[in-house]
């Protein structure tokens, strides 16, 4: 299999860079790429060490690295561009300029507008959120949960609580999450905490096998892990999320990206931040 060495660079955090990068990089499967981010770029001096240490692992596997890098300055942008042994892909110029040419006007070319106080706001919503999502966490308290905008349900480990602090951190959603167990299924209907707030369930499901799988990491060769037990589990569960007409989702062949965008359509939440 092919070796590259790939670069993230930015005068920010670069997680931008990393994101678009990868998606990028996906579509590569014969292809193995070391990773490697340096972000915070915003000095010349920390400029020509990042270029340095490109071209060093240029030099090192007789190939270039490609360089998925974010530099607003046009000064840095352009001497990375012309120093750097790579091949460089820059995503700020790649759609300012364009942007700039539709909306007949030149942008503010600063670095971390997306962190400035300008979005304190959603700083403060999404760490609101975080909270709630946290303290709201398999059903460790009821106190507040009606100010949820969505509770998650389903069984022991089947992707609830990753699911919530994603639709936090991610859109702003007060996201809550809550067990189903086998008592629940014995009795046929929903827990009492939650009955009420019927409108707001969401239920996720997953495979037996999968759960199984992911169980017995936690707990191995124990009852709670056993394939029959999670059969029966995720059987009842599904059965009841059904009885109740609560829209299901399965979690198996999914990522948490894509479960929280699937349940932001489904249950037509608001996204809060950006």
């Amino acid at each position: 299999m092919e070796q590259r060495t790939v670069f993230f660079l930015s005068d920010r955090t670069g997680i931008t860079v990393e994101i678009l990068g990868n998606s990028l990089l996906t579509q590569f499967e014969d292809v193995r790429f070391e990773r490697v981010t340096i972000p915070f770029i915003k000095s010349e001096e920390e400029l020509f060490k990042a270029i340095e240490t490109v071209n060093k692992e240029a030099e090192k596997n007789q190939r270039r690295p490609i360089v998925f890098f974010s530099l607003v300055d046009e000064k840095m942008n352009r001497a990375f561009r012309d120093n750097a042994n790579a091949l460089t892909l820059d995503f700020f110029q790649a759609f300012i300029s364009p942007l700039e040419k539709e909306l007949g006007m030149k942008s503010a070319h600063a670095a971390g507008r997306s962190h400035s106080t300008h979005h304190a706001d959603d700083y403060f919503r999404r760490m609101e959120a975080i909270n709630f999502s946290q303290s709201h966490d398999d059903g460790a308290t009821t106190r507040d949960l009606s100010q949820g905008e969505i509770i998650l349900v389903g069984v022991s480990r089947c992707g609830k609580t990753p699911t919530a602090l994603y639709l936090a951190m991610q859109f702003g959603i007060r996201a809550a999450n809550f067990p189903l167990t086998p008592d629940d299924f014995v009795d046929r209907k929903l827990p009492a905490t939650i009955r009420p707030l019927q409108s707001k369930l969401f239920g996720l499901t997953i495979d037996p096998y999968r759960l199984s799988q992911i169980r017995g990491e936690r707990r191995p060769n124990s009852l709670y892990a056993s394939l029959d037990n999670c059969r029966k589990e995720i059987r009842d569960a599904e059965a009841l999320m059904t009885r109740e007409r609560i829209p299901m989702l399965d979690t198996t062949s999914k990522s948490i990206e894509e479960i929280a965008v699937t349940i932001m359509q489904q249950a037509k939440l608001k996204r809060h931040i950006y």
